[in-house]
């Protein structure tokens, strides 16, 4: 059996971050005054952070 590159493989692992609520939080990414930012919201509460640990 041929041999496969490490570079090749693809792991196809998502994590599932939750607030403190009970909501689930996604990640979105922003374009304000010319930067981009990434921003955790949490879909129940509304609340947002920059990051999923923020929430803890």
């Amino acid at each position: 059996m041929a041999q496969v590159s490490k570079n090749s493989r693809t792991a196809s692992a998502t994590q599932k971050f939750m607030c403190s609520c009970g909501g689930e939080i996604k990640m979105k990414t922003l374009f304000e005054s010319g930067k981009v930012k990434n921003m955790a919201e949490c879909e129940k509460c509304k609340r947002i952070e920059r990051r999923p640990s923020d929430f803890k």
